[in-house]
């Protein structure tokens, strides 16, 4: 089964001067499989993204999330069983600790959270996968940035989506620790068998990935990897 397949997508920002910025963008994803997402500033990339992860809706074209068709009717329940975030900016409470954090879909998801409960224990056994077991009642605020990816990543994987969005990843991250978010991440594709877009301007995390993309005028296109 497809994990994701979106047919001629289209979406225009309305205003004085309309801009169209996606001009029938299609693409399907399989079960593990790792796609990155290139191109210019401006092109669309993130919206293509929000678009693909039910967080705003194309004007016209189609989106199936493992064989069911995304509407407005079906959008909340299929992002909370289906779909994981990362940002760039990771988006954390600052005042929870990592363990709090890690847990936040189930709890939106009115599951429940309590020590001991299934998703309390999924929640210990990712805070130890992303290797931040000895942080799990740390306060984010006093993480690294490296490390509160970490527990993005963490978060994503709550509810045990099908699909993981990385949306620049580790644009605000130094060099080495870019790199271990890298690993991280294909590791999701490799090991635990999720599939995953990364929309990135990072080359060497694009490189890691088994397809990459370049969205160039509104259009989507494969691009050969670079050395």
């Amino acid at each position: 089964m497809t994990v994701l397949k979106a047919t001629d997508i289209r979406k225009t920002f309305r205003g004085p001067k309309p801009l169209e910025v996606l001009k029938g963008v299609s693409i399907s994803v399989e079960p593990g499989e790792s796609i990155a997402i290139m191109g210019r500033s401006g092109e669309g990339k993130s919206t293509l993204l929000q678009i693909l992860g039910t967080l705003d809706i194309a004007d016209k074209g189609s989106l199936l999330i493992k064989d069911q068709p995304v509407s407005h009717s079906t959008l909340s329940k299929i992002r909370s069983r289906n779909i994981g975030f990362i940002f760039q900016s990771f988006h954390l409470l600052e005042d929870f600790t990592v363990l709090q954090n890690v847990l936040m879909p189930a709890r939106i998801a009115r599951e429940s959270v309590k020590k001991g409960s299934k998703f309390y224990k999924h929640a210990e056994e990712l805070i130890d996968f992303v290797g931040l077991k000895d942080h799990a009642h740390q306060i984010a605020k006093q993480l690294s940035g490296g490390e509160k990816q970490r527990v993005a990543i963490a978060r994503a994987l709550c509810n045990n989506p099908d699909i993981i969005l990385a949306d620049e990843p580790t644009g605000n991250l130094d060099h080495s620790t870019a790199e271990m978010i890298h690993s991280l991440l294909i590791d999701l594709a490799g090991k635990q068998g999720r599939s995953l877009i990364i929309v990135t301007h990072n080359q060497d995390l694009a490189n890691l990935c088994d397809k990459q993309y370049l969205l160039l005028d509104g259009l989507l296109q494969p691009s050969q990897k670079n050395s």
